[in-house]
């Protein structure tokens, strides 16, 4: 909940905003950080109102139908600073799914094993080169450096699958 908040938070900090338009830059923008569905958010976005730390407008356009705009309030700026604070001092224990097949595979023919990790390798590759053509997000360099750990993550686990197929290939000789 904590990360979803602050991330919610952070994009009101900017500007009021609709929840489109909350759930469309995130779908749009902020893949590669989180996976937050439209459900979440609005349930994430009526939790911070209860709180306290957002409030909530009715708009009305023309015969469209009303629609929330949600703002961050002096409180949800406390908290958000709190969040964030809390989030970039704090070390992350990441359990990576591929992690348990790497547990198990001594009980994969070697045959068998190196394609699948082959298969890892290439599919992480085309990953990185997605996310290494996101674009430069300017002044702000907070997007930047989200992107840049993700990036420097995928490389990281590019390299751990070359070296591993390596001496899975000694043993094939």
């Amino acid at each position: 909940m904590e990360e979803r908040s602050l991330i919610l938070l952070g994009l009101l900090m900017s500007q009021s905003q609709h929840g489109y338009q909350i759930n469309e830059f995130i779908e749009r923008n902020l893949s590669a950080v989180t996976d937050m569905k439209k459900p979440t958010a609005y349930a994430t976005l009526d939790k911070l109102s209860h709180n306290g730390y957002i409030d909530i407008q009715l708009e009305q356009e023309g015969n469209r139908p009303t629609r929330k705009v949600y703002s961050i309030n002096d409180n949800g700026k406390k908290y958000f600073y709190e969040l964030l604070l809390q989030n970039l001092s704090s070390a992350e224990s990441v359990n990576y799914q591929g992690d348990i097949g790497l547990m198990f595979i001594d009980f994969l023919p070697i045959e068998k094993t190196k394609p699948a990790l082959e298969e890892r390798l290439n599919n992480n590759k085309k990953i990185l080169e997605l996310i290494k053509q996101t674009p430069s997000h300017g002044e702000r360099s907070g997007v930047n450096l989200a992107v840049e750990h993700k990036i420097a993550m995928l490389e990281a686990e590019v390299a751990f699958l070359e070296k591993s197929i390596g001496k899975l290939a000694l043993h094939l000789e």
